[in-house]
């Protein structure tokens, strides 16, 4: 607004330069595009984002099953597996049966306590049978993909800002490279009165 107001008021003023003008209409085109252009780089940014992780999550889905694993025992000197990024899992050894029917055992890792041997517990396997991480769900990649537009957004106002500054920089280098030519150009003895020569 005060870009429009500034654009206006100066109209009739003599002190006024064209290149003030024309750096007020820089401003304004830039605060147009934030308005306008940040927001639905934005909005299609997290669209695309969101469609991808959706895909995502139907096929994690399709490819991993849950299936019911029994307790083996613990496995010593490690209690967090380090993989996790949660943080939360424990490592144990567990057997479960592999979609062929075959029995598996191995060291999984999962978001409850491993419990006492015999206990059953949840775990996610492949096609093949491998102890595979839990698909992600539909709110996660919601939140991932609103994350990604929000950082569009952002990127795209820091461009748009950065070339605001840019343009206007060069403007103002120009206009005083000019000045300098024109005060070169009155002499050096410019504002003498009297002086012939």
């Amino acid at each position: 607004m005060w870009v429009l107001w500034g654009l206006l008021r100066g109209r009739g003023n003599p002190l006024h330069r064209a290149t003030d003008r024309r750096e007020a209409w820089v401003a304004l085109g830039a605060l147009l595009l934030l308005v306008v252009g940040a927001p639905a780089a934005g909005w299609a940014g997290g669209a695309v984002a969101d469609a991808s992780l959706q895909r995502s999550v139907r096929a994690q889905h399709e490819e991993r099953h849950p299936v019911d694993a029994i307790v083996v025992g613990r496995l010593p000197g490690r209690k967090l597996y380090a993989g996790d990024p949660e943080g939360g899992s424990e490592r144990a050894a567990r057997t479960w049966q592999a979609p062929d029917g075959s029995p598996r055992t191995g060291e999984v890792a999962t978001a409850s306590r491993p419990g006492t041997p015999g206990a059953r517990v949840r775990i996610w396997t492949d096609a093949a049978g491998h102890p595979v991480p839990p698909p992600m769900d539909g709110r996660t990649a919601r939140t991932h993909a609103v994350l990604g537009g929000i950082g569009t957004f952002l990127l795209a106002a820091g461009g748009i800002e950065a070339g605001r500054r840019l343009t206007v920089g060069r403007m103002v280098r120009q206009r005083y490279a000019r000045l300098d030519r024109e005060w070169a150009a009155a002499g050096p003895d410019w504002g003498r009165a009297g002086t012939d020569g």
